[in-house]
């Protein structure tokens, strides 16, 4: 289970206390996304919440900030299309981090594969429904979980708008 601290979607409650329930709710990794926050804060977030995740036993995996998962010794970082690919990279070597799992962002089959051939450790796939977290992406449908439970042999996750009304159909 793939779950999600969003700073936009706190209501209130601080990335430990929702790092704590998520780890007691089951997660195995928790993505800390803090989109349109300076790595300053995103460091500061991830010193608080690393140590809950360790002790549960969940891998907290860093959104978009390389440099925040290697000094903090987080175990994995996650970067889109745009923060690999289009920044120039081919291949996930290539980004330097060591004992670091690189998980990259996909929003269709051809994304996919080139991720994996990128040497991605998992590739996620979404939105799989419309979601606030990802505004005017269109959503990559139940054909795109149907197309990567058949072809890809590397781990992902689907991701975007899935709840307990929508979770059925992806499974």
């Amino acid at each position: 289970l793939y779950t999600f601290i969003y700073t936009a979607y706190l209501h209130g409650r601080t990335p430990s206390d929702l790092a704590r329930r998520l780890c007691a709710g089951g997660s195995d990794l928790i993505q800390l996304r803090a989109k349109g926050m300076g790595e300053d804060d995103v460091r500061r977030m991830a010193e608080a919440v690393l140590p809950i995740t360790t002790e549960a036993g969940v891998r907290l995996v860093i959104n978009d900030h390389p440099g925040v998962a290697t000094r903090l010794g987080a175990p994995c970082v996650h970067l889109g299309q745009e923060d690999f690919f289009d920044a120039g990279y081919r291949r996930v070597s290539e980004l330097g981090l060591r004992g670091i799992e690189i998980g990259l962002s996909t929003h269709a089959p051809e994304q996919c594969v080139r991720a994996v051939e990128a040497g991605a450790d998992y590739v996620a796939i979404g939105p799989i429904f419309a979601t606030g977290t990802k505004p005017g992406r269109k959503p990559v449908t139940l054909d795109y979980v149907r197309w990567a439970a058949a072809n890809v042999r590397a781990p992902w996750f689907a991701s975007g708008g899935i709840n307990l009304e929508t979770l059925d159909s992806v499974l």
